[in-house]
């Protein structure tokens, strides 16, 4: 019923665009030149519409339509990385707030002085996982470093990772209680009210694959299970997608170091700004706006390039 009305919407949404065509033709055709203008502004309206369905024309893989969850880990860099985490982390946030995506921050782990060391955020609604899926691989900073008394320039890594998250109907894994260990314990935080006194995080460890997923954000121990229930899932799977087939690329990525050379992303903030993707050459000079969650562009470029 899901999928049937899913379907059902993209039909009649095609069919809604073609109905506009169909007036605009009409009218254009009328040659009132006292509605040029507002013929311009639909033209405009409609070209604007069908860039947008082109985009997520590109967005035809397996699991394009799911929602998303992404980890960011600082890497190589000590705390200019995990204060590069925390930046991409608000990049992120940004980019899903513009496309009224729904986000919600499943575990953090702080860093001693600054930033995070690692971050695991849901992004849930139409296409999510479609659209992030560029975003897979290690992100490097090059600025003047703030933590940095002699105000040297300094090198950050991140790494981000992207798995789709499967609703339960389509999901093939299956987790065994004998197969799961689960350990209670209570969450860290920054000190004072935000500490919990009572033990709601969870941390889960699926014995036959090693995998560990942690869950400490949500005030419920339930909550907790649940979140970190989907994250192993979707580990799980991605696991089983490689076992099956070559499909590693198209779901994760080549798991990389975060650290020299291995880098899809380079946003240089001195000695100029640039924002580089090594991978499709795009680049943008406005790094404020990038950094502000302006991605599209080079979500866009990557999706094309793939579709070669």
């Amino acid at each position: 019923m899901r999928k049937a009305t899913a379907l059902r919407d993209e039909s009649e949404s095609w069919k809604g665009f073609s109905a506009q065509l169909s007036d605009l033709l009409e009218l254009a055709e009328m040659g009132d030149e006292s509605m040029l203008a507002e013929l311009e502004s639909e033209v405009d309206a409609l070209e604007k519409d069908l860039n947008q369905r082109a985009f997520q024309a590109m967005l035809s893989g397996k699991y394009d339509k799911e929602d998303a969850l992404l980890a960011i880990h600082a890497g190589a860099g000590g705390t200019d990385s995990q204060d590069w985490a925390e930046m991409l982390q608000r990049m992120y946030l940004r980019w899903a707030e513009k496309h009224k995506y729904k986000v919600a921050i499943l575990d953090s782990t702080v860093g001693e002085e600054a930033g995070i060391k690692s971050v695991t955020i849901s992004v849930s609604g139409d296409y999510a996982f479609g659209y992030l899926r560029s975003e897979k691989g290690t992100h490097r900073l090059v600025r003047i470093s703030p933590f940095d008394s002699a105000n040297r320039r300094h090198t950050s890594f991140a790494l981000v990772e992207v798995l789709p998250q499967i609703s339960d109907e389509h999901l093939e894994i299956k987790i065994e209680a004998k197969d799961l260990r689960v350990d209670v314990y209570k969450s860290s935080g920054a000190g004072g009210q935000s500490v919990q006194k009572n033990s709601t995080a969870i941390r889960l460890t699926h014995i036959p694959s090693g995998i560990v997923v942690t869950c400490q954000n949500e005030r419920s121990q339930l909550q907790n299970r649940e979140n970190a229930m989907r994250v192993l899932k979707a580990r799980l799977l991605e696991v089983e997608e490689t076992k099956q087939k070559e499909e590693l690329n198209e779901l994760r990525g080549e798991y990389t170091k975060a650290e020299w050379g291995s880098q899809i992303r380079s946003y240089v903030l001195h000695p100029y700004h640039l924002v580089k993707d090594h991978r499709t050459d795009f680049e943008m000079g406005n790094t404020d706006a990038v950094l502000d969650g302006d991605l599209d562009k080079f979500m866009e470029a990557y999706l094309k390039m793939a579709r070669v």
